[in-house]
C-alpha cells in the first residue's frame, strides 16, 4: 500500500470515529498531493506523484509547521503551536522511520572516510551521496550542519 492509499485510508476510518483534526489534516495532505499532481500533469506528465516526492511534500509540510510553532510560540499562542504540534505527529506518521542523530553521525563520519573528503568544496558531494541512500530518513538541515562541522575541522 502506497502512502496516498494510507493517507486516504485513514481518512475514511477517522471519519467513521469522527475524529475531527485528524480528518482535517489527512485533508489538508491530500490536498497538497492532488496539488503536486496537478502541477505534474501541467508539465507533461501524465502519472501522479511516487511516494520519493509524497515524502518530500510531507517533510516540508513538516518543516512549515515547525516555522509556524516557533511564530506562535513567540506570540503566546500556545494554542495554535500545540495544534500545529499535533499536525506534525500525524504528518509524521506518514514517513519512513527517521533516523537518530548517533546513526547520522555514523554514516556522515563513513561516507567522509570512505569519498577522500578533503575540503569544505566537497559538501555538496556529501550532501548527494548520503541523500541517494538515506532520502527520507532523516533531517537534512542536521545532515548538512554536522557535514560542515566535521569538515571544518578536517
Amino acid at each position: 500500500m502506497n502512502i496516498r492509499e494510507k493517507v486516504s485510508k485513514n481518512l475514511k476510518d477517522a471519519m467513521i470515529k469522527k475524529e475531527i483534526n485528524l480528518v482535517n489534516t489527512l485533508r489538508l495532505i491530500l490536498a497538497a498531493i492532488k496539488e503536486r499532481d496537478i502541477i505534474s500533469k501541467g508539465k507533461g506528465q501524465d502519472l501522479e506523484v511516487n511516494d520519493k516526492e509524497i515524502i518530500s511534500l510531507l517533510q516540508s509540510m513538516i518543516k512549515q509547521r515547525k516555522g509556524s510553532i516557533e511564530l506562535y510560540v513567540q506570540g503566546n499562542r500556545d494554542d495554535l503551536a500545540k495544534k500545529e504540534e499535533n499536525e506534525i505527529k500525524i504528518i509524521s506518521d506518514f514517513l519512513p522511520s527517521q533516523l537518530s542523530k548517533e546513526e547520522i553521525d555514523e554514516i556522515i563520519n563513513n561516507t567522509i572516510k570512505s569519498n577522500e573528503v578533503n575540503s569544505m568544496k566537497d559538501i555538496g558531494k556529501i550532501i548527494k551521496i548520503v541523500k541517494e541512500k538515506y532520502d527520507g530518513m532523516m533531517d537534512f538541515g542536521y545532515v548538512s550542519k554536522v557535514i560542515k562541522e566535521k569538515l571544518s575541522n578536517l
